[in-house]
């Protein structure tokens, strides 16, 4: 085996050692922004509240007494759809 083949194979592992660090922490040092569209095979559980949180971020999604909502803008919640 060439020192290249060896190098690269260290800084994989050590690379794989970083991560396996992070994620068992739950530790990731930044959020993942998808592009593209994504589905899920699991279920995607939501918080649920008695009430609208006071503070949200655009995109955070909640269920509030029954209803699914999204925060639409700074701190303002808007319920999805035509939900009855």
């Amino acid at each position: 085996m060439t020192p290249e083949i060896q190098d690269a194979i260290n800084k994989l592992q050590s690379q794989i050692t970083d991560l396996q660090g992070q994620f068992y922490k739950n530790n990731f040092p930044t959020s993942q922004v998808f592009t593209k569209g994504s589905s899920f095979t699991t279920t995607l559980k939501v918080p649920s509240y008695a009430v609208d949180p006071t503070v949200c971020t655009v995109g955070q999604i909640v269920e509030v007494g029954g209803k699914l909502k999204v925060c639409s803008s700074a701190n303002v919640f808007t319920i999805c759809g035509l939900q009855s």
